[in-house]
């Protein structure tokens, strides 16, 4: 086998620090303009500039974009595919204060994964999932594979049609009631996503509603978390505390899903 040379290998470094240099201005770049675009939606409505928090979707992306945001100030990184969002945990467990979200349905076979990590999930919609997060989080709790329970956010199907996650309305009352007394989880609010061709702003206005009557019977459960590239401010207009957003700060996905 021939050895690489010097010269080959200076090349080879100078390739990927030019590439990080350009990706570091690229996304620092996007951040800012994301995040003068969430604060123009506050000002438009009156809300107080910094109320809603941005989630940066990670999802298909290598970690060391997450590296590069990291430098740039974000701790809060959503994921969506747990094999993929494991290996990235591990990648980089030597980033201090991370805060990982998992924010794609979640299966339950995936759930011990899940719970020895993840700080919130965003998708919980059935009674049978909240419950194989409470038993895993619990025994990853006994393990001390992590420290604190894990919160929750309740996906509401706005259009009824379950197959595409989220639970119906009326049934949002009951699993809110389900998590709150779990030993493991913590209720923390509400997450949907609008029917595709839907109004946005109709959508949200029918989920600020329902957490509202949250709110009513479970007042930590502040959290909103609605809104992303397309209908952010629709979202800032209807009350969402975080917009979870890929596209608009990542740009096109580098890799196809497995």
């Amino acid at each position: 086998m021939t050895a690489e040379s010097p010269t080959a290998a200076r090349g080879s470094e100078t390739t990927d620090e030019t590439h990080v240099t350009a990706r570091t201005a690229e996304l620092s770049t996007n951040l800012a303009s994301l995040t003068a675009r969430i604060d123009a939606a506050c000002r438009a409505v009156g809300r107080e500039v910094g109320s809603v928090r941005l989630l940066p979707v990670t999802k298909f992306h290598p970690a060391s974009d997450i590296e590069i945001l990291y430098g740039l100030g974000c701790r809060e990184f959503g994921e969506s595919r747990e094999q993929e969002a494991t290996a990235k945990v591990a990648q980089l467990g030597h980033l201090s204060h991370v805060c990982w979200e998992f924010i794609g349905r979640l299966q339950r076979n995936k759930v011990k994964h899940v719970a020895r990590w993840a700080n919130t999930v965003n998708s919980v919609d059935s009674d049978r999932l909240a419950g194989a997060l409470d038993a895993a989080v619990g025994a990853a709790l006994e393990a001390e594979e992590r420290t604190t329970p894990m919160r929750v956010l309740l996906q509401v199907s706005l259009d009824g049609d379950t197959t595409r996650g989220g639970v119906v309305s009326d049934d949002l009352p009951a699993l809110a009631d389900y998590v709150e007394s779990s030993a493991s989880l913590q209720l923390g609010g509400l997450m949907a996503i609008p029917p595709l061709g839907a109004d946005p702003d109709r959508e949200f206005a029918r989920l600020a509603q329902l957490h509202t009557r949250l709110l009513t019977a479970h007042p930590q459960a502040s959290e909103l978390s609605a809104g992303m590239s397309s209908d952010l401010e629709a979202a800032v207009r209807h009350g969402s505390t975080c917009v979870r957003v890929g596209t608009a700060l990542m740009g096109e996905r580098p890799i196809t899903s497995a």
